[in-house]
C-alpha cells in the first residue's frame, strides 16, 4: 500500500499470509534431484564443484520452511522508510533514510544480482548516523533495480546500464539531492562508474568494488601476483558464466524455474553466494541463513526471478569501452571476488582520478555481508577521500 507525497509515494511492504502459505506448501512438496556424485565431506569446497551440495539446499529448504521468519524482515525495511517513484514511465522503489546531520551527503547505493536492497538493510543506520567521530554522515537511498524486488518489472526492451544511472540523476533529483556520492558492486558497481562518467555535473565522487578497464590492456607493466590475480579473473569470465549466457540469452527460460519453484530459486541464487563469497565450505561461514533467505524471498514474493535476470541481456557489454571516469574515486578490490581483481594501472586507464585505492586481506562479492564492519568503515573513509577531493 501507498500514500502519496507529491511525486514520491511513501510504501509498506506486506506479504499476504496467503502467498506465505504457498511458499510453504510449494517448500513442502519439493521435488529434488539425486545427490551429486562428487561426495565430499564438509567442510571441503570441492562439495560445490557440481553446484549447490544436496545436503545444503536440503537443510536450508527445511529451516526456510520451518524456521525463518520473513515478518521480521518485511518489518525492518519499513522501518527504515520505503517509498515509490515513477521515472521514466517505471515504478522505481527504494530504501531512504536521511541522516540526523546538518551536513550530511546525500549517497546511492546500487546493488547487483543475485543480491538486492537486502545487501544493505544492515549498513544503512551507520553510514546515515555514524558513531565514529570524524566518519561523514550520509543520506542513503537504496533502489531496487528495475525488474528487481518491489521496482517495476519493463514491458519492453531498453532498460540498461546507462538508462538505469540516467534514472538514478532523475530520482536524487526528485529527492532534492542535485549534487551525491554513489557506491556499488557487481551491476551497482557498472551503474555507478556511469554516474560518474556521464554525470559528473551531479556526482561528486564514486566508490566501488568493481572497476572494469577498458578493453585491450596488456599485462606487461603488472607484477607477477597481478598477474595472477589477472588470469583467476580471465577464467571466471571464460569459465564460469554459463548463468550469465543463460540470462543474456533465454531469460525468459530460466525465468519459468526461477518463478515457479522456489527451490529452483533458492538453488540458482545460493550458487553464486557460495561461489562468490570469501570461505572455503559455502557462504555461512559469513553469511547468516536468515539474510541470504531474505534476498531470495524478496525475489520469490515479487516474482522477479525473470525480470531481474534480464538485466544481462540489457547490458550484455557492460560498460561503453570509451566510458572515462573523472570524479574522483575511491576503489575497494575485495580478495575473494574473483568477478573483479583489476590492477590498479589497468582501473586507472578508466577510473582517472583514483584518490584512494584498498585492497583488503578478507571479503568477497558481498562485503556488505560478509564483513559489514569492515565495509562501513571502508565506504565512509573512502567517500571522506572523495569529499576532501572534490572539494
Amino acid at each position: 500500500m501507498s500514500r502519496s507525497a507529491g511525486d514520491v509515494h511513501v510504501f509498506e511492504a506486506h506479504a499476504s499470509d496467503a502467498d506465505l502459505d504457498d511458499l510453504r506448501a510449494r517448500l513442502a512438496a519439493a521435488r529434488l534431484p539425486e545427490r551429486e556424485t562428487i561426495v565430499r565431506s564438509a567442510p571441503d569446497p570441492r562439495r560445490w564443484d557440481q553446484g549447490v551440495p544436496l545436503a545444503v539446499l536440503e537443510d536450508l529448504v527445511d529451516y526456510w520452511r520451518t524456521g525463518y521468519d520473513w515478518r521480521s524482515f518485511e518489518a525492518r525495511l519499513n522501518e527504515i522508510g520505503q517509498y515509490r517513484t515513477i521515472i521514466d514511465g517505471l515504478g522505481m522503489h527504494f530504501l531512504h533514510r536521511r541522516s540526523e546531520r546538518a551536513d550530511a551527503t546525500p549517497l546511492i547505493l546500487t546493488h547487483g544480482w543475485p543480491g538486492s536492497i537486502a545487501e544493505f538493510v544492515d549498513v544503512i543506520d551507520e553510514l546515515a548516523d555514524p558513531k565514529e567521530q570524524g566518519m561523514p554522515a550520509l543520506h542513503v537511498v537504496v533502489p531496487s533495480l528495475p525488474g528487481f524486488g518491489y521496482s517495476d518489472k519493463p514491458t519492453e526492451t531498453g532498460w540498461g546500464v546507462e538508462r538505469i544511472a540516467s534514472a538514478w540523476v532523475q530520482l536524487m533529483g526528485r529527492l532534492g539531492y542535485n549534487r551525491f556520492v554513489a557506491h556499488g558492486g557487481d551491476w551497482g558497481g557498472n551503474i555507478t562508474a556511469i554516474l560518474g562518467g556521464s554525470f559528473p555535473d551531479h556526482v561528486l565522487g564514486i566508490h566501488t568494488t568493481l572497476a572494469l578497464p577498458p578493453p585491450g590492456m596488456t599485462t606487461d607493466s603488472l607484477t607477477a601476483t597481478e598477474r595472477a590475480r589477472v588470469e583467476e579473473t580471465r577464467d571466471f569470465w571464460q569459465n564460469n558464466r554459463a548463468y550469465a549466457k543463460q540470462h543474456a540469452t533465454r531469460p525468459q527460460t530460466i525465468g519459468y524455474a526461477l518463478v515457479d519453484s522456489p527451490v529452483a530459486l533458492l538453488a540458482w541464487l545460493l550458487d553464486k553466494f557460495a561461489e562468490w563469497s570469501d570461505t572455503e565450505d559455502g557462504p555461512f561461514e559469513t553469511i547468516s541463513r536468515d539474510r541470504i533467505l531474505d534476498d531470495v524471498t524478496l525475489y520469490w514474493l515479487t516474482r522477479t526471478g525473470a525480470s531481474a535476470g534480464r538485466i544481462y541481456s540489457e547490458s550484455p557489454h557492460s560498460l561503453d569501452p570509451d566510458l572515462r571516469v573523472d570524479v574522483p574515486s575511491a576503489i575497494t578490490m575485495y580478495p575473494g571476488d574473483t568477478e573483479s581483481r583489476t590492477p590498479r594501472a589497468w582501473a586507472q586507464e578508466r577510473y582517472r582520478r583514483i584518490v584512494r585505492w584498498k585492497q583488503p586481506e578478507t571479503g568477497g562479492h558481498f562485503p556488505s555481508l560478509e564483513v559489514p564492519e569492515y565495509f562501513v568503515r571502508d565506504l565512509q573513509q573512502g567517500l571522506a577521500t572523495v569529499l576532501a577531493a572534490s572539494g
